[in-house]
């Protein structure tokens, strides 16, 4: 029986996401195989060590009767740790590089892929380097904003004046460094493209501001280390004008997924090789969602970007593109935490 750490939580914006995806993990777990350890982390930071429910977690209640856990002993209280931490301190490899200190196999991306993969900038540069095709973007500080008690103000004229030049509107701005749709806005002129840029600075000091494409949103899904198996490819119809976060998590399922993705098969194949390449080009293990733009009026296909920790929710496209290719929820936890371990018996034996 392995002591599997579900560590959830955390310190990002994405916190309550992570608790829902630890609910699902937990209520799917084979118990013949795991014995499941569950470990949250509060807002604040916290470690904290939960023997209650899984029902009382995406509440937020469980904090009520879980108890401090020191971080050092860890290692003495889990086999293996399973981290469902979407965003910042859980999905930078931050948490990765504790792991590793703390001499703990773990799922998922190494402390390098995760790092990254989760500063859309730095990864839209390697894929870019690697010869594979992205959307036009730009890199904006927000060191070079201009923040005010007037929000008209508040950008310096000269930052929105360069990101017109080289793109025309509509505009899409996001924080660099987080996930689930998180900060995101969507800009159709000057003023919206500045109230976006303040929005997106609340979250990351490192904005990207990308050309907004006419596009369906594709995805598949990647499990292995060298070897890899990569899943189907399934398209998001979102209830929204795009896929944010409220038509991800909070719109009761009015978001459709369409696995698979009505797409000729050889369009299929194209995408499932870019995510091949750029899961490989980011050095990513164990398990991966590479997501796609594919732009309406050309066919052309543009990779987004990598989530080293995709959700786990009922409505995640991750499990569902792996069931329809066969491998039903748990068994995909199971082969996780195989490739965790295959990796950290790899790295500890040369």
């Amino acid at each position: 029986m392995i002591k599997l750490g579900i560590i959830f939580g955390g310190r990002s914006g994405e916190h309550e996401v992570s608790l829902m995806s630890a609910v699902s993990v937990l209520k799917t777990l084979n118990r013949n195989k795991f014995e499941p350890v569950t470990i949250g982390i509060t807002k604040s930071g916290q470690w904290l060590y939960y023997e209650g429910e899984p029902c009382y977690i995406e509440d937020g209640s469980w904090e009520k009767t879980a108890v401090p856990f020191e971080i050092g002993h860890l290692k003495e209280t889990i086999d293996f740790a399973f981290p469902v931490l979407h965003g910042p301190y859980g999905e930078d490899g931050t948490i990765q590089g504790l792991f590793e200190m703390l001499d703990v196999p773990y799922a998922g991306c190494g402390v390098l892929a995760s790092a990254v993969a989760m500063d859309k900038a730095i990864a839209k540069e390697l894929f870019a380097y690697n010869g594979l095709p992205v959307c036009k973007h730009v890199l904006i500080l927000s060191e070079t904003l201009k923040f005010g008690s007037d929000e008209a103000e508040c950008i310096m004229p000269e930052v929105i004046d360069a990101i017109e030049k080289q793109m025309p509107y509509p505009l899409f701005v996001k924080p660099a460094n987080m996930g689930s749709s998180v900060g995101i806005s969507k800009a159709k002129d000057r003023a919206s493209l500045a109230a976006a840029m303040i929005q997106a600075a609340k979250f990351d000091r490192r904005l990207l501001v990308e050309e907004g494409l006419d596009c369906r949103e594709v995805e598949t899904a990647i499990v292995g280390n060298h070897d890899i198996e990569v899943a189907v490819v399934g398209e998001i119809l979102p209830s929204a004008e795009f896929y944010d976060y409220t038509a991800k998590y909070l719109d009761g399922g009015k978001s459709r997924l369409c696995i698979p993705a009505n797409l000729p098969q050889k369009l299929c194949n194209r995408i499932r090789d870019i995510a091949a390449q750029a899961y490989r080009a980011l050095d990513c293990t164990g398990y991966a969602r590479i997501d796609f733009f594919l732009e309406k009026s050309t066919g052309k296909v543009y990779i987004n970007e990598i989530n080293t920790i995709p959700g786990f929710t009922k409505y995640s496209m991750f499990p569902l593109l792996f069931r329809e290719s066969g491998t039903p929820y748990s068994r995909i936890i199971e082969r996780i935490v195989d490739y965790g371990y295959e990796r950290y018996y790899a790295k500890n034996n040369r």
